[in-house]
């Protein structure tokens, strides 16, 4: 099997595996893998900037690899059977290159097969060291890939590698590998951690810019707090239900960025991520996700502008509710909180299908509620709470649109890229939906502002036809005590059902 098709595979896998655990990679007892003609451990990849400095704080501008308290432990079939240490016997080697310079591990064709180990027959013609990893220098630099060597002494069953420091100097996706020539040395397990760090402190190349972005997040929705709670409070006995609503995904939107930033922060000092702040983050953003959502699918069925309640079908909106929030929480702690070197692929893909399924229920669920309110709203002629509901699904339609086409750029950027070699730009993966959301959160509460004609906003059962115009331009500018007062003098006079067309035409001149 050709060893760059081998090495893409364990790319693959160790990108998939050890990348969260970042920046700080903890090894327990793990087992090297058979691989081609080798056995392999991944030792983690992320992206590393260039060092600035050679200062020693955190944000030193230092980068580097650091491998501390390393210790492999063979088998004793494997320690009795170390005779011949000339052809590596015993040997295992760790492997630092850049993904770029992936096909530099491995030898030339022999046989019609590619090795990752040198062999014999390849020894005899390349001159390559038996029983080593072959190692074609870069083109940009001899030194690397990086080989660190590390020897079984006699018949122990155990040995440690030196606490070494591999400094990086070249911005780049690097990759670590732990790889055994010998067959003997089948079974062998290692422990131990190694530690990776930025110029500005242990969070990976592809998360880095995230803590930067939170920030500005954090700002948006203290702005958006703001004008809103302004109002909010100026307004407060013209409230209603929904407008209670969007202050209560306002504020979990807030707490959830905060949340990010201390979470990313801490990361960064310290190269662990704190198990008890993601968990809270990642719950956090499941119930404003959850309730996001919701919010949605209730003005879609026109919740307190067509309809005083949801009816019958409040129990059906809650248990979606319920589930969606389970599924997002599982899926996000999978993700984020801690370890998942023992989930598959598999598992993974496991939890995003029910994620997926329900978000595109819910889609499907919101638009035909939309599509019915909006009938609905046409047969009554009700023009102004019309206008209100087509801008809703305008920007509804949009917010689908631009997430249908970031999904396919999405497949599209990572199946283009297999080895993360645009990390430098895959924070924008993650960024765009939180942008989206709070988009559309600002859409809304633009057209659910709070004001002093909120009220008109609400379920009516009275509401008369010829009232029509004036609610239309009660939205759109406010509404005076005065003119209020009229409209229920005329409801108290008996005169809403049929006007006098010579008051009606004053009236149409005073407006």
């Amino acid at each position: 099997m050709d060893s760059a098709y081998l090495i893409s595979i364990f790319l693959l896998l160790s990108t998939a595996l050890t990348t969260i655990n970042a920046s700080i990679h903890i090894y327990q007892n793990q087992l090297f893998n058979e691989v081609g003609n080798a056995y392999l451990l991944p030792g983690g990849s992320e992206g590393l900037a260039a060092s600035r400095s050679s200062d020693n704080s955190v944000s030193d501008g230092r980068s580097f690899i650091r491998f501390e308290n390393i210790t492999f432990w063979r088998t004793q079939a494997a320690a009795d059977e170390q005779s011949d240490k000339e052809h590596g016997t015993g040997l295992i080697q760790a492997v630092i290159f850049e993904a770029a310079d992936r096909n530099n591990i491995g030898g030339s064709a022999y046989g019609g097969q590619r090795s990752i180990c040198c062999t014999p027959d390849l020894a005899k013609l390349e001159g390559c060291k038996q029983g080593e990893v072959i190692r074609i220098p870069s083109s940009t630099d001899s030194k690397w890939p990086m080989v660190l060597n590390i020897y079984f002494g006699g018949n122990d069953l155990s040995t440690s590698m030196d606490n070494a420091k591999v400094p990086i100097m070249k911005t780049g996706m690097y990759n670590l590998f732990f790889i055994a020539c010998d067959p003997k040395l089948k079974g062998t397990t290692m422990s131990g951690k190694t530690v990776w760090k930025n110029p500005d402190g242990y969070l990976p190349g592809r998360m880095a810019p995230l803590k930067k972005f939170y920030v500005f997040m954090m700002i948006a929705y203290l702005l958006l707090s703001a004008i809103w709670f302004s109002q909010y409070v100026r307004f407060w006995k013209d409230i209603l239900l929904l407008q209670h609503c969007i202050t209560a995904v306002i504020g979990l939107g807030l707490f959830e960025m905060i949340l990010w930033y201390f979470d990313y922060s801490n990361f960064n000092s310290t190269g662990m991520r704190p198990v008890v702040i993601t968990t809270w983050v990642v719950t956090v953003g499941a119930i404003r996700k959850t309730l996001s959502r919701l919010l949605i699918l209730s003005v879609s069925m026109g919740y307190g502008v067509v309809r005083p309640t949801l009816g019958g079908l409040t129990s059906k909106v809650l248990l979606l509710g319920a589930t969606y929030f389970l599924a997002a929480e599982l899926l996000d702690i999978t993700e984020y909180v801690g370890t998942i070197n023992d989930i598959s692929g598999r598992a993974r893909l496991f939890l995003v299908l029910p994620d997926a399924f329900l978000d595109a229920f819910l889609i499907l669920w919101i638009f035909t509620s939309l599509s019915k309110t909006l009938e609905q709203l046409q047969v009554k002629r009700i023009s102004a709470k019309l206008d209100l509901y087509r801008k809703f699904s305008n920007a509804l339609a949009v917010a689908v649109i631009a997430s249908v086409a970031w999904i396919t750029f999405e497949v599209y950027f990572k199946a283009t890229d297999p080895f993360n070699e645009r990390w430098q730009s895959a924070w924008i993966i993650t960024a765009f939906w939180d942008i989206l959301s709070f988009a559309l959160l600002c859409v809304i509460c633009y057209l659910w502002a709070p004001s002093q004609s909120s009220q008109r906003y609400a379920y009516s059962e009275d509401v008369k036809d010829e009232f029509d115009d004036e609610e239309a331009q009660s939205l759109t500018r406010g509404q005076s005590d005065g003119d209020v007062n009229l409209v229920k003098q005329e409801r108290n006079n008996g005169n809403a059902g049929v006007s006098d067309p010579e008051d009606d035409s004053e009236e149409d001149k005073r407006e």
